[in-house]
């Protein structure tokens, strides 16, 4: 009896322990336990996702084949063989998308319609019906379709993807390889990752299998929201290897939300480009953090400039939000509301600045064409040992050699030591020095004095401002 009593008390201890300790943790931050099933959510999910089916006409051009004689006896095999020629082409394509509205709003990736003659949505139920493209975004790679339902659709819901934590479970359904609709099962494995496929990455990363054809379609939490849009994978052979990208739910949301009012998405602009910081710019500009985005051009009718902000700044806060990097800074201010007036916060030569900006309208914009590199330094050129690179400077000669534009200033790079600073940097000839330490410079001799004053004075870092094909960045060389 007494035995039976000693494991009584000990148990109610622990149990006592355990309530206390689940009183103490937030509930946010149990983990919930791995389901015994995912029939009945799969089951309810099921008939809210899409296949989209698309077709393209593509011209063909004249086709290479054998010369044949009209009068040969092999002309006929060969037209068979090779075709008629010049008729156009019907290509198709499948993906995944669902739907948002009972009115037949439908989500799909920009890609799975991209360049599309026709689209089709086929239901769960297996009805098929014709949709209009109502607008879509090639810089989120997301799109809204619409499609006229005879009857009330059963519609998503948006989740909020903030909340999904690495280790939660999700679901994920598409159409891969055209088998139909498809469920499968992972976690969240990673958050905030940038896959370079757009200035706004911010994938959700999971091992839920997705391939091809679940572009498109949805991932979903446990309680059958909508986290996250599935875009990408990283795959070797073009199969799921557990590594797959979704858009998470919160940008989708605010994308579709203006697709549907506007057909457009209106992003808010600042007119700045920035840089992350690394350790040698956070030595070199004196700077005790990395956080931040740091300014390397500002646009001169932007609204960063009518704010006052000069290249060389830190930005550390935007509408009274903290600013991690350079990344996060693009999608802080794409999403502000055009015309609104915001607060920046900053850091200057060490000291703490603000400033009000009203937020403009995104514009277009294209790319630089990247300079060629050429094969032979200009001459007069000087060589900087501490640098790691030879300097010349910009005449008629070196804009038509590096196509240097005519309203840049300052000096060009010529020769790079592989073995030096500039090396490690990845300086390339063709490149043009502006600054050093946020004084311009117009010759190598320039360059010198300062590089040669800094080295004195014990600093051991030479932060310069470099235009390599109209475009400016802060590099930091560590003196050599």
């Amino acid at each position: 009896m007494s035995f039976v009593s000693s494991r009584l008390t000990r148990a109610s201890r622990v149990a006592f322990i355990l309530a206390a300790v689940t009183a103490l943790v937030p509930q946010a931050t149990i983990a919930r336990p791995a389901p015994d099933s995912f029939a009945d959510l799969a089951n309810r999910l099921l008939p809210t996702v899409v296949n989209i089916a698309t077709s393209q006409t593509l011209k063909s051009g004249p086709q290479v084949g054998l010369e044949v004689p009209p009068d040969s006896p092999l002309q006929d095999l060969f037209k068979d063989f090779l075709g008629p020629q010049n008729v156009p082409r019907h290509v198709t394509s499948l993906g995944s998308g669902f739907i948002i509205d009972p009115a037949g709003l439908i989500v799909t990736n920009n890609h799975v319609i991209e360049n599309a003659d026709q689209i089709t949505v086929n239901l769960n139920d297996g009805t098929s019906l014709p949709a209009k493209l109502i607008g879509r975004d090639d810089k989120t790679d997301l799109a809204l379709l619409k499609v006229q339902p005879k009857k009330p659709l059963p519609a998503t819901h948006w989740g909020n993807s903030d909340t999904a934590r690495i280790g939660d479970w999700v679901i994920a359904i598409g159409n891969p390889f055209g088998l139909g609709s498809t469920v499968t099962a992972g976690i969240v494995s990673a958050r905030n990752r940038d896959i370079s496929a757009g200035p706004y990455d911010d994938f959700i990363q999971t091992d839920a299998p997705i391939n091809r054809g679940n572009s498109g379609g949805p991932l979903f939490d446990m309680d059958g929201n909508v986290v996250g849009v599935n875009s990408a994978i990283f795959s070797p052979s073009g199969g799921s290897v557990g590594i797959g990208f979704s858009i998470p739910s919160n940008l989708a949301h605010q994308v579709m939300d203006q697709l549907h009012k506007f057909g457009t998405v209106r992003r808010g602009w600042l007119g700045v480009r920035v840089q992350a910081v690394n350790d040698d710019l956070a030595e070199g500009f004196g700077l005790s953090s990395r956080s931040g985005a740091l300014v390397a051009e500002v646009s001169g009718n932007g609204p960063a400039a009518h704010s006052g902000l000069h290249k060389g700044d830190l930005i550390v806060r935007f509408d009274g939000k903290p600013v991690a990097d350079n990344r996060a800074l693009p999608r802080l201010v794409a999403d502000a509301p055009v015309g609104k007036k915001v607060s920046i916060e900053y850091l200057r030569a060490g000291r703490k600045m603000s400033a009000q900006v009203i937020v403009g309208k995104l514009p277009g914009a294209g790319n630089a064409p990247p300079p060629k590199k050429p094969s032979a330094s200009l001459k007069g050129s000087q060589h900087h040992a501490s640098l790691g690179l030879s300097l010349a400077s910009i005449d008629g000669e070196a804009r038509a050699k590096y196509r240097i534009g005519k309203d840049v200033q300052g000096v060009v790079v010529t020769a790079v030591d592989p073995r030096g600073p500039a090396a490690e940097k990845s300086i390339r000839p063709g490149d043009v020095i502006v600054e050093v330490q946020n004084q311009a410079v117009r010759s190598p001799d320039d360059v010198s004095k300062r590089v040669e004053a800094d080295a004195k004075a014990g600093k051991k870092v030479e932060v310069m401002l470099l235009n390599r094909g109209g475009n400016l960045a802060f590099v930091a060389l560590r003196l050599g």
